[in-house]
């Protein structure tokens, strides 16, 4: 890949990268407001209880997302961002606009989804 279309790629997953952190940290800090708030009945309690746990599953999917954007980063850094880690080959140029941490070329996120691949 040229190095103009790889320096696109790391302006893309930095940027991500910034947004993550920034609704982590958000997440965060709302959760802290809503245990600090003293719930008064049981339908705040059970809202401030849901609002917890829909503010946990996000961070928990971001994070995950995070840690795919700095192994793609990783990828960069080494010289293989846009190969397959299973197979080896290009991923596609078009996939990687889509999804610039992805991992795997079509097919074989098509396996990984399966469970046949990690």
């Amino acid at each position: 890949m040229q190095k103009k279309v790889l320096d696109e790629f790391k302006k893309k997953l930095d940027k991500k990268k910034k947004e993550i952190l920034n609704t982590i940290s958000t997440a965060k800090t709302s959760g802290e407001e809503h245990l600090l708030e003293g719930a008064q009945d049981v339908a705040d309690k059970a809202l401030s209880s849901y609002s917890r746990e829909v503010l946990y599953n996000l961070s928990d999917t971001e994070r995950r997302i995070l840690v795919l954007v700095e192994e793609a980063l990783q990828r960069l850094k080494s010289k293989t961002f846009g190969i397959c880690v299973h197979c080896g080959e290009k991923i596609q140029t078009r996939r990687l606009e889509a999804v610039p941490w992805a991992r795997h070329c079509l097919d074989c996120q098509e396996l990984q989804e399966k469970g046949y691949i990690k």
